[in-house]
């Protein structure tokens, strides 16, 4: 056969037509359209913030995509195929510069997130997400409609679970720092309410503590504890004022409870995903010793101290 311009042609179209066979044709004919156990119609304006999510190159950071090798915020589901029948185009995402959204609907109360999208500094010190002030109110209220659907009926019952929560916290707040206080300790199982923080307050341990409180919790609480960060004007009720527990009973395994586990209903979100446990407990402890004047640090019941802390002198 004599490769002439004709048989170029040809061979050319019939390459690309196998090409688009294999790659395009085979994968639609056998696409998944049995939505799964989780999907449900998005409202109109989760679907009118979908489009300023998009509009915005929301993807360019952040995933919509769970595997089985994730592990973190977000990886509370495995994504299936059945998830994602309704979308148009799919939001799968390819890099996590933040991170991952496909469950993150419930993970904050919508105030957080007011906050967040107006400055993400505000919420999460370090973050280099860009502000969007810009979408002004009613979009910032609209794409936050869209963040609260990621996770369809799963996402549904965590945002009920705020909504609930928030009247709560509300109405403990609306007391009085002294029923605001007592309401919140309550809500501590009695084992942490007993225990002490079991690590020594030393310098290192403060100066880890305050790096961790820098990273993590400025924002909200601000530079001395006081909950008059610049996130405070969006967020109600405001962040906790910790100077307010001075000579109230308070321990160190309160503060660690919720430090880890967070308060549903709040904008005081969980860190048992983000900081390891001695993590948690210097940042307690640095609260403690700076903005409480009140730490329970090393003391009685104890255990055996790990082997990297200081030896005291008996």
């Amino acid at each position: 056969m004599k490769m002439t311009p004709k048989a170029v042609i040809i061979g050319s179209v019939l390459m690309l037509a196998t090409i688009v066979f294999v790659v395009v044709y085979i994968p639609w004919a056998n696409r998944i359209q049995t939505p799964s156990e989780i999907h449900r119609t998005r409202s109109e304006i989760e679907a009118e913030g979908r489009k300023i999510y998009i509009a915005n190159g929301c993807v360019y950071c952040h995933s919509q995509s769970i595997r089985t090798i994730d592990w973190g915020k977000g990886a509370e589901r495995i994504a299936q195929a059945g998830d994602y029948v309704a979308d148009q185009p799919i939001l799968l995402g390819s890099q996590r510069t933040g991170p991952d959204l496909s469950q993150q609907g419930g993970e904050h109360p919508d105030d957080w997130h007011k906050a967040h999208f107006i400055n993400p500094r505000y919420t999460s010190p370090n973050s280099i997400m860009p502000r969007f002030e810009y979408l002004g109110e009613e979009g910032i209220a609209t794409l936050t409609a869209y963040v609260q659907s990621l996770g369809m009926k799963d996402a549904d019952k965590r945002v009920a679970r705020q909504a609930y929560w928030k009247e709560k916290v509300i109405a403990a707040y609306e007391a009085g720092p002294e029923a605001n206080v007592k309401w919140l300790n309550e809500q501590v199982p009695q084992g942490w309410r007993d225990l002490p923080n079991p690590y020594p307050t030393t310098p290192a341990a403060l100066a880890r503590g305050r790096k961790i409180y820098q990273d993590f919790c400025l924002g909200c609480h601000s530079a001395v504890g006081d909950g008059m960060g610049p996130a405070q004007p969006y967020i109600y009720p405001p962040p906790f004022n910790f100077t307010i527990l001075h000579g109230r009973e308070i321990s160190g395994g309160i503060i660690y409870y919720h430090l880890m586990n967070g308060i549903t209903g709040s904008a005081m979100p969980y860190f048992k995903k983000d900081l390891e446990s001695e993590k948690i407990w210097e940042v307690g402890d640095y609260i403690a010793v700076y903005f409480i004047n009140d730490s329970d640090a090393n003391t009685e019941p104890r255990g055996i101290d790990a082997a990297y802390e200081p030896v005291e002198e008996e």
